[in-house]
Parts: structure tokens; C-alpha cells; sequence
């Protein structure tokens, strides 16, 4: 069975089996329904001090004086219901008096209760403490009186002048219940004598005579000065207090008020009284700290303060209340109590009303009893009081004894061994008798050394004989001792034995201060290391210094026993690294961190002394400065200088202090960490020596160091995003029982949050906090815990919630209207500006002109995702506005500028769809019908002008391409006599031709354009003009075509069937063709002359030709009519000039228009 820690098991298990048992829990609580009260009385009066008990009759009632038994007689007595009654209270001083404090003692079967303590006085009032004094005033100005008087109950302070009542109607003059008389804009008639009286119930005090003498006001300017500022005060709860603030100046200061903690001054029970007094009634202990009156020369900066502090005193009051307990015989009973107050309250406990003292087998651990081997005697009622000087407080519990005789013996045979650090191995035999009754075994033990040690206990099941504690602490003397549980009791204690946990290495570094004697030393001084985190024998400590511009470092080892080492020889002005380490004689623990110190300047020889510094955690998250300066020490101190970080973070200061100063708070730290604190004294010449000095902050909970385990974390915590900086939230109270709660810790920070220093923790009082100074749209992870006195839950689980984006902080953008139909126009825009923005919702709102002056806006709502919109049945004639604004959750941003458009009537806006050329008359209906969209109208044209560009870019490289091809083509002319000249070309003879033909032949696969059917495309212009027989075919491309492209098919059904082959040979182009028809079947025996002049004169008049027509002479795709080359005769003469007139042109095909079919070829030039 796996064991459980910290006695849940007894309990738990024990109640189970007590259930069942008849009268275990059947008894009456005994309880006070009424108990005395502090009470004032004057001398022979009658008093009662009430006292009413209920619980199982019968009930005794006893009274007790001072803690002894109250001798009752005929002047004192018991009344039936259990009141004590005095018919005439003494005064005289001994015994006789009847003054002091009062307590009943309740008794019934069950044990008995005391009630808490009544104090009873008599009314006293004393002589004048302080007299008014006699003044001058000068006209206009403040007029001031006191006088103290203590009395009990407090006395009622009046005044008179000229031993007649002050009216106090004016508002001019002010009485404060404290004694204190003010007069503001003294007049001459105010002059008097003025005395107070003071009165009670039983007597009536006049105070001196003190004379009011008004002075005419010379009214010259001077600064604001307080004459009667805030005193210290220590009040008790629920008490009025009024804090005084008398001010002179000229002109009349004003008067405000302040905490010097920056927390806002409670409005609810604070008002000013006269001219700047602060009245607090009812005061809390929330009212507590320093108040400051600041009195300001209107329209300046001329202002002076004061300030004094308010302490409010409470009585105890619990925050954790004791349970009552089943118990069975030799059993551990543990009652926890918990109170507090101002000051602290003192915790002691009661049994059947007499108080507790500890022995071997009851221990009081501060405010917790235990009692260990239960015995029948211990049945009873238990008082937890809790008492301090404005009180005293008590709650009760009840231990119920359950008795068995048949109780198993104890464990016998119990030894321990050693396992290591913080482990010990206890192991034990069965009892001798009825062991098979033994359901348990409570494992108790305690440190050997000291008093008042805390024992712990481990419930673990019947199973086993031996269980190994390994929490212990190193180095350290334990005592064990066994107890067996069965179902009804619980069997005596084993023996005791005692054992010893082995040393371990230091768990953390000595603590280390700082100072300089010289410029040229450094003295280190240590406190020695607590002993929980020492785990052994300190025998060597080892110091390690060097500068921090030098990596170099040197190590010096001192002696366990040393507590300072002084290091000489050292630069001047120069900064020093130091850390120190420890060592048992297990080995080292880990070394500290490295704390920095300058060494003084050489010629700082007047500069004061560095302080003698004293560093002293006073909770887990506050730190004690004290500090001395040395006393011989010449140099003149102005002030103190104080820094403080967090190792490895960024240092806090400096904090200017006064020279009068010799301690200081430094709060808001976090547990658990090492903090370096720094401080120097200065004067108006330059900064003293500095003390350096390290100190670790505890933690707040440790179940070690507390008598209760940690209370549970609040539960079901809940965030909900209320702003876009700020989430609210909202958790449980834990199921206590007996607990009240003080406040909670709500810890908050960014997810993925890499600086630990930039986590956020906010204190309440409530169960609900507001969150804010968030960033927008950013996820955080808040945790709650809470705090009993000093106690505090571990961390609630995380919840994680994000914040609202920002609402959007500018109008969409980009805003356009076009008219779309006669009564219908879209509208179109942008989100806003802002990578961050988000936007859930447009609204559009649009209205005619008429409408927008009557302030009636239609509207339109679109996701925000949608960023365009329809605006229907819209009005024609009329002219629209419209504007539009982003929405999200978190709220509405701001409208865009109102776009107009106008929509046209009827008539003219078909007229605009009608194409037309527009005139400058149209042009102005055109601009009315698109001004609103001029951007879009530009990108049009814009758009228009780039396509028609790019389709003339493409036509010019076609023509380039047709160039550059026929330019490729050969051109050598054979160099012989016969050279040809421009206007004349000389053919070859059909042999040449013929043996030109015969050496084509053999290279005719290569020389031949690729064919198609009885067609062949030309290739090497890059072109996809198709030569037939005929001459170019051309194509028909769909709708519409150019005439060129015209099918191959339909060509070739119109023409009759040719084999046409076209070869290149050097120099003049020739076109070779054989052609068959119907009409000829036979070969034909003779060649067309050539085609085209000589490449030489393409640039020369042909060109000329082409720019006198206008013609390019190249053929074009962009011409409309229809194309034909006629096919050259086959019985052509040879002699015949097939030469085209100078306006054609040479070269290919493409290059020339042909004649047409049965037209002449004209003959050339000679």
C-alpha cells in the first residue's frame, strides 16, 4: 500500500468506522448565547456583565476577576440567568476595587468554556494636559486654540469667549472634537479671551484664559506655510479621527490630501471639516498609513507639505478556527488556530476554561495543539484564545476519547539506518497481541535536538514492516516511534530510538557584504549559512575575486571558522567581482553569484565612510535595511543612496534618503530570491564608500516551517475578455471549513513570456478582479492563489484568454461609386489602414441630399470580409451621399468622408449609352456620368493604349522577321563580265538550267520546304504562309479572317491539281516549277524565266517605287483584298522578259503581286 503522507489516513479511515456508533457524536455543544462586554461606569452605579450559556443541561456558571474565581457577596452576585450584578462599583484603588477584567466559565458534563474578557473601568476625567495660549493675529489671518484633556469616556470640548458659548455657525470657524479651536479670516470683532470646557457624564473642566489680539494686515506676498500640521495617531477601530492642517499664505492657500503610498483616500468614511481638516469616521484597519497635507498658493508652484501616520488598532479576530475531533485512545489529536489583529495577537489554549501547558505528551507548536497517546483524561472542550491589547477572542473544539480493550501491544523491535542526507530506514516487528486486528501503522517523528520540536507523522497500511523517511534534513538527530491502529484504538507507542541523517554539500552560499576601508581594499564579511541549507560542518570557505575588465581570476580558501577577509593591494576607482563558496567535509556547494563593488577613488579622501549595512528578510517578499554610520568618521553626511536588484536583473535606484534615516523597507520583492542591496552615504562634495550586501528572501510557503499544510487553490477561474486592454475575472472560494480568507495573488503575464521580471501580480480581497493595461489581440495566462495569515495555496490551474482587437481607429478607405443601372450603383472601398486592425462588420450609410438634410440616412450592414455593396432603388435626379464606417466587437471606428454621385434622369442617361463620338457638348454629360470615377476611367485608357502598343510592336517584328528572312537568303553574284546591271538581267540558257537542276536534284531532300499535300510551307522565314502551285493560299480563319489565311481545302478545290517544287539556287532567285492539268497531261518542256529582279536591287527602285505609291511592296497581313499569283505558262517563250515593271517588287513570292490568270506579264526596260 503506498503510503500518504502528513496523517491523512487515521482520520479519515477512523470516522469512517466511528460512523455507525451510537453516541459518539450525540452530545449538546455548550456555547455562549450572550457574552460580557467592555463597560464604563462612574462610582456607585450599578452594573450587569451578561452571561448567557446554552448546550445539555445542567449548566454551572462562574465568575472570574483577573483570572482568579469572583467572591460574591451582597454587593455581588450571580443573577439566575447566569449574569453577574454589582449594585454599587468601587473605586478605591487595591483590592476593594471593583475595576478590572471580567470572564464567566460555563460547566456541564462535557467540560466546561470560557467567555472572553470584559474590562470594566471607572469614568475618570484628568486635569488640562494642555492650556490655549494667548496670540496675535494680524487681520485676515488664522487664529489657532488648543487644549487636552483625557477622560474616560471621552470628554465633550466646547469653547467660550468672554465666558459666554462660541457660536459656531459661521463657517469661518471650526471646533474640532480633539480640542483644537480655528478661526479663519480673523476680523477685529474676534478679539476676546478664549478659554475651553470640557464635560462628562459626572464632571465638568474650564481650562485657562488665552487672549486673541487682531493686528492690521500689512498684506504683503509670502509662501504658503503650515502652523498647524497632521500629528501621529493611534486609534482603535471603529473610532473617529481627525488629522488638523492649519495654513497661512498670501494669497490663501488651498489645502489637499493624500496618501503617501498612492492609494486613494476612502470617500465613504472621509470628509474635510472647516478649511483642510481630514475627518475619518468609523476608521478600518485599511485606514492605516501616512497621510500628507499639501497646502498650494493658488496658480503656483508654491506649496509646502506635511505629513503624519495613522495606525489603527484591532482586536484579534480568527481566520482559522479548531474542529472538533473523534479520537480513538493512544491516538495524535492536532488542533490548528489562526487570529489576527494590531497589534498581533497572542495565542493560547484552554482546557474545560484553565490554560494549557506543555509537556512531553501535549506541545503547543506557536498557535497549534497536539496531543500525542490520547488518553480517556483528554476528553473535553478545547479554547483556542487569542487576546492583544484592544481584545481578546476565543473559539472552542471538542476531543471525543473512543475507548477499546482490546488494543493490539506495541511494535516492538524498532531500529533505523541511515541511508543517506535526508533519508532514514525504520523498520519494525508486529505486536505481540491481536496484530490481526491491526488495520495501520503511524509513523511518528521529530527532530532530538531543541524544544517545541514539530513532529511529523506517515500513515502507511498493515502490509509492511518498514518505511524509509527522506525528508530529512542533512546532518541532523531524529527520533522515530511506531503506533498500530486497529478499527476502535490504537495500541501505546513503540520505543523511541534515534538516528543520524549524513552531511550533504551546503545547499546554497554564505551571504556576503561588501565595504571599503580604503580606496585600496576591500573588506568581505559573511554570515554564517542557516542551518537547514549548512546540511553539515562548514570547514572551508573559498573566496574568488577578480576585475571586471580582467578574466583572470584569484582564489584564496579560509578556514571554516572565519567570518571576513580583508583584500589589500587593489586598484583604486576600479570595479571588483566577488563571490564566496562553502564546503563540509562532504565537498563544495555551489558557489554564489558574482557581487560587484568599486573600490573609492584615490582622492576620495573626504568622502564619508561606507555605512556599516544590516540586511533582514521580514517576509517572503520584504526586505529590513538597517544601517550605522560610523561615529569617527569626519566627513559630513548629507544623505543616503540606496540601490537593490534581484541577481540578474537590472538594478532599482537609487532611493534618496536623509541623513536622519538609518532604516528602510524595501517590499514587492519575490520569494525565494537572492537580492544585492547597495548603499553609500554622500555629502555636497561627492559619494562616500560603498556597502555592498546580498540577502535571500524566503519562501512563503513551506509545510515544513507550518504547522497546516497549504490551504487549496481557488477553483473554477474564469476570464472573459472585457475591452481590448482588458479582461475580467472571476474564481471560487475554496470549500474551507474553517479558514477565512485574507487575500489573493492573481498572477498575469503574456503567453510565451521569456522575462520573468515583466509578469504582473495584482492583490484582492475579492473573488473577482478587472484586469487592465493589457495589449490588444494578444493571448494572457492568469493563476489565483490565496493567503491565510502567512500561509499561502500553491497556483490555480492556468486559464488562458486574449484580449479584443482595437476597435478601428480609421474610416475604410478608397471609397468609389459607380452607376451601374438607372437606379442602381455600387459602391465599393478598402479596410482600413493597420496591419492590426480587424473588422467584423461595414455599415453603409447613403442618403439623397434632401434626406441627408433631414438627418434620415438609410443603411446598409456587409460582413467584413465584403468590401463592396449595392445601393438600390435608387431616386434618378437626384444626388446621393455615402460614407462608410469598420466595426468589430469591441466598438465602431469613425465614418469616411461622404462620397457624392449623382444619378442622371431617364432621358440622358440612355443618351450616354447610346455609342456616340463624343463632342465637347457630350463630353460634358460624360463627365457628370463618371467624375466620381476619373481613377478607374484613367486605368481604362491607360489600359486601351498598352493593348495597341503591343499589337503595333508585333506587327513591326513581323515585318523585321520577313526582312531579316529574305536578307538571309543568298545573295552572291558570280563575278564574271557579264556582270548584270539594275535596269537589265540576262537569263541562262535552258542547258544551264538544266544541269543547275541535275546538281539540285541531289541535294533536293535537304533544299525541298516542307509539304503539305500538293502545298509546301516556307520554314525558313518563320512564317506560316502557305505556296501552292499557285502561288500563297490563303486562309479562312473563323468569323473573321484574314483573306490570306483562307482553307487549303477550298483552294484546292477551285484550283486544278499542280506539283509545284521550289529550288534555290546562288544568285538571281529562279522559280522552277512542273506543272500537269487536265488540259496538258504531258510534261511541259520549257521553264518560266526567273520571278524577281537581283537581290542588289530591293534597296535601290524598288524602294524608291514603294514610298512613291505608299506601298511597302511587301505583302501585309493588314491588307483586305484578295490574293493570287498566276502561275507561269509552261510554253512562255524563252525569249519573253518575265520581269515585272519597276513598281514590283523583287524576291519571293511574298514580295510581289502577281498578275492575273491569262494577263501578260509587262515587258521590262531594255
Amino acid at each position: 500500500m503506498a503510503p500518504l503522507r502528513r496523517r491523512p489516513l487515521p482520520r479519515a479511515l477512523l470516522l469512517l468506522l466511528l460512523l455507525p456508533l451510537p453516541g459518539v457524536w450525540c452530545f449538546s455543544e455548550l456555547f455562549f448565547v450572550k457574552e460580557p462586554q467592555d463597560v464604563t461606569v462612574s462610582r456607585k452605579d450599578p452594573v450587569v456583565l451578561d452571561c448567557q450559556a446554552r448546550g445539555e443541561a445542567p449548566i454551572t456558571i462562574t465568575w472570574l476577576k483577573n483570572g482568579g474565581k469572583v467572591s460574591e457577596n451582597e454587593r455581588i452576585y450571580t443573577l439566575s440567568n447566569g449574569s453577574l450584578y454589582i449594585s454599587e462599583v468601587e473605586g478605591k484603588k487595591g483590592e476593594l476595587s471593583d475595576e478590572g477584567f471580567y470572564q464567566c466559565l460555563a460547566l456541564n458534563k462535557h467540560g466546561a468554556i470560557l467567555s472572553q474578557k470584559s474590562h470594566l473601568t471607572l469614568a475618570t476625567i484628568s486635569a488640562f494636559e494642555v492650556q490655549p495660549l494667548s496670540t496675535e493675529v494680524q487681520e485676515g489671518g488664522v487664529a489657532r486654540f488648543a487644549c487636552k484633556i483625557t477622560a474616560n469616556p471621552p470628554a465633550t470640548v466646547t469653547w467660550e469667549v468672554n465666558r459666554t458659548t462660541l457660536p459656531l455657525v459661521m463657517d469661518r470657524i471650526t471646533a474640532l472634537p480633539t480640542g483644537v479651536l480655528q478661526i479663519y479670516g480673523v476680523e477685529q470683532k474676534d478679539a476676546g479671551n478664549y478659554r475651553c470646557v470640557a464635560t462628562t457624564a459626572a464632571n465638568r473642566r474650564k481650562s485657562t484664559e488665552a487672549v486673541l489680539s487682531v493686528i492690521p494686515d500689512l498684506k504683503p506676498f509670502h509662501k504658503p506655510s503650515i502652523i498647524a500640521g497632521p500629528q501621529n495617531i493611534t486609534a482603535s477601530l471603529h473610532q473617529t479621527v481627525i488629522l488638523e492642517c492649519v495654513a497661512t499664505g498670501n494669497p490663501k492657500p488651498i489645502i489637499s490630501w493624500s496618501r503617501l503610498d498612492h492609494k486613494s483616500i476612502d470617500v465613504f468614511h472621509t470628509r474635510v471639516l472647516g478649511n483642510g481638516n481630514l475627518l475619518i469616521s468609523d476608521v478600518r484597519v485599511q485606514h492605516s498609513g501616512v497621510y500628507v497635507c499639501r497646502a498650494t498658493i493658488p496658480g503656483t508652484r508654491n506649496f509646502t507639505v506635511a505629513m503624519a501616520t495613522l495606525t489603527v488598532l484591532a482586536p484579534p479576530s480568527f481566520v482559522e478556527w479548531p474542529e472538533s475531533l473523534t479520537r480513538p485512545r493512544a491516538g495524535t489529536a492536532r488542533f490548528a488556530c489562526q487570529a489576527e489583529g494590531n497589534p498581533a495577537p497572542k495565542i493560547s489554549w484552554l482546557k474545560n476554561g484553565r490554560k494549557i501547558h506543555s509537556n512531553g505528551r501535549i506541545k503547543m507548536y506557536n498557535s497549534k495543539l497536539v496531543i500525542n497517546q490520547i488518553i480517556p483524561e483528554d476528553d473535553a472542550i478545547y479554547q483556542c484564545m487569542a487576546e492583544n491589547s484592544q481584545g481578546s477572542v476565543l473559539s472552542r473544539a471538542r476531543l471525543t476519547v473512543v475507548m477499546s480493550e482490546d488494543r493490539p501491544s506495541a511494535p516492538y523491535n524498532v531500529h533505523a539506518e541511515t541511508m543517506s542526507s535526508s533519508a532514514i530506514l525504520l523498520a519494525w516487528e508486529r505486536p505481540l497481541y491481536n496484530s490481526d486486528k491491526v488495520i495501520a501503522y503511524s509513523v511518528h517523528y521529530m527532530k532530538a535536538e531543541g524544544l517545541n520540536n514539530e513532529e511529523y507523522q506517515v500513515v502507511i497500511g498493515n502490509d509492511t514492516t518498514h518505511y524509509i523517511i527522506d525528508d530529512l534534513e542533512p546532518a541532523s538527530n531524529y527520533t522515530f516511534y511506531i503506533v498500530a491502529y486497529m478499527p476502535l484504538g490504537a495500541s501505546q507507542m513503540s520505543d523511541h530510538v534515534t538516528q543520524h541523517t549524513l552531511e550533504d554539500v551546503p545547499l546554497r552560499a554564505p551571504e556576503i557584504s561588501l565595504t571599503s576601508r580604503s580606496p585600496t581594499d576591500i573588506l568581505i564579511s559573511w554570515l554564517p549559512i542557516p542551518a537547514k541549507y549548512r546540511r553539515g560542518q562548514v570547514v572551508l570557505y573559498r573566496v574568488s575575486f577578480r576585475l571586471s575588465t580582467e578574466s583572470k581570476v584569484q582564489v584564496l580558501e579560509l578556514p571554516g571558522t572565519a567570518d571576513e577577509h580583508l583584500l589589500e593591494g587593489l586598484r583604486p576607482d576600479s570595479l571588483y567581482l566577488v563571490r564566496i563558496t562553502a564546503a563540509t567535509r562532504v565537498g563544495w556547494g555551489e558557489a554564489s553569484l558574482w557581487t560587484s563593488h568599486r573600490t573609492p577613488k584615490a582622492t576620495s579622501v573626504r568622502a564619508p565612510k561606507s555605512p556599516e549595512l544590516r540586511l533582514e528578510p521580514m517576509n517572503c517578499t520584504t526586505i529590513a535595511v538597517q544601517w550605522q554610520q560610523d561615529a569617527e568618521d569626519p566627513a559630513a553626511v548629507q544623505g543616503y543612496k540606496l540601490y537593490y536588484k534581484e541577481e540578474g536583473q537590472q538594478e532599482n535606484g537609487p532611493i534618496l534618503l536623509d541623513a536622519s534615516d538609518l532604516e528602510y523597507t524595501v517590499s514587492g520583492l519575490d520569494p525565494r530570491r537572492k537580492y544585492h542591496v547597495r548603499l553609500l552615504a554622500y555629502n555636497s562634495m561627492e559619494e562616500g564608500y560603498q556597502a555592498d550586501q546580498t540577502v535571500s528572501t524566503p519562501g512563503c510557503v513551506s509545510v515544513r516551517d507550518r504547522m497546516v499544510p497549504p490551504p487549496p487553490p481557488p477553483h473554477h477561474l474564469y476570464a472573459k475578455a472585457n475591452t481590448s486592454s482588458s479582461i475580467f475575472l472571476h474564481w471560487g472560494k475554496p470549500a474551507f471549513t474553517s479558514a477565512q480568507l485574507i487575500n489573493y495573488t492573481v498572477r498575469c503575464n503574456p503567453v510565451g513570456l521569456q522575462n520573468a521580471s515583466l509578469v504582473l501580480y495584482l492583490q484582492t480581497s475579492e473573488t473577482h478582479m478587472l484586469v487592465q493595461g493589457l495589449e490588444p489581440k494578444t493571448m494572457y495566462e492568469f493563476a489565483v492563489r490565496l493567503h491565510v495569515d502567512q500561509l499561502s495555496s500553491p497556483w490555480s490551474p492556468v486559464v488562458y484568454h486574449t484580449t479584443l482587437p482595437e476597435a478601428p481607429s480609421g474610416p475604410p478607405v478608397g471609397v468609389k461609386v459607380t452607376l451601374i443601372e438607372d437606379n442602381t450603383a455600387l459602391v465599393s472601398w478598402k479596410p482600413p489602414d493597420g496591419p492590426e486592425t480587424v473588422v467584423t462588420r461595414y455599415t453603409i450609410l447613403y442618403a439623397s441630399r434632401k434626406a441627408w438634410i433631414a438627418g434620415e440616412w438609410q443603411v446598409l450592414h456587409r460582413e467584413g470580409a465584403m468590401t463592396m455593396a449595392l445601393l438600390e432603388n435608387l431616386v434618378a435626379g437626384n444626388i446621393y451621399l455615402v460614407k462608410i464606417a469598420a466595426s468589430n466587437e469591441v466598438g465602431e471606428g469613425p465614418f469616411s468622408n461622404a462620397v457624392e454621385f449623382a444619378v442622371l434622369p431617364k432621358e440622358t442617361s440612355e443618351s450616354n449609352q447610346r455609342p456616340k463620338r463624343l463632342d465637347s457638348g457630350d463630353s460634358t454629360a460624360y463627365s457628370d456620368y463618371y467624375h466620381l470615377d476619373q481613377k478607374s476611367m484613367t486605368g481604362i485608357v491607360v489600359g486601351v493604349c498598352i493593348a495597341l502598343t503591343c499589337i503595333l510592336i508585333c506587327i513591326l517584328i513581323l515585318i523585321y522577321r520577313g526582312k531579316a528572312r529574305k536578307a538571309s537568303a543568298p545573295k552572291a553574284v558570280q563575278q564574271s563580265t557579264d556582270q548584270l546591271s539594275h535596269t537589265s538581267i540576262s537569263l541562262p540558257s535552258p542547258n544551264e538550267v538544266e544541269k543547275n537542276i541535275e546538281g539540285i536534284a541531289e541535294n533536293e531532300e535537304s533544299l525541298l520546304p516542307m509539304i503539305v499535300g500538293n502545298s509546301f510551307i516556307d520554314a525558313k522565314g518563320g512564317s506560316d504562309l502557305i505556296i501552292n502551285s499557285y502561288g500563297p493560299v490563303t486562309k479562312t480563319n473563323g468569323k473573321k479572317r484574314w483573306l490570306f489565311f483562307q482553307d487549303a481545302k477550298k483552294a484546292k478545290t477551285e484550283e486544278p491539281q499542280r506539283r509545284f517544287v521550289c529550288l534555290y539556287q546562288p544568285g538571281p532567285a529562279v522559280l522552277l516549277g512542273r506543272a500537269g492539268s487536265p488540259g496538258s497531261p504531258g510534261p511541259q518542256p520549257s521553264f518560266p524565266g526567273p520571278s524577281g529582279a537581283a537581290a542588289d536591287t530591293e534597296h535601290s527602285a524598288n524602294s524608291e517605287g514603294s514610298h512613291e505609291t505608299g506601298d511597302s511592296g511587301r505583302f501585309s497581313h493588314e491588307s483586305n483584298d484578295e490574293i493570287h499569283l498566276s502561275p507561269v505558262p509552261g510554253g512562255t517563250p524563252p525569249g519573253s522578259s518575265p520581269l515585272a515593271s519597276r513598281d514590283s517588287a523583287a524576291g519571293s513570292p511574298q514580295g510581289s503581286r502577281a498578275p492575273r490568270p491569262g494577263q501578260g506579264l509587262p515587258a521590262g526596260p531594255d
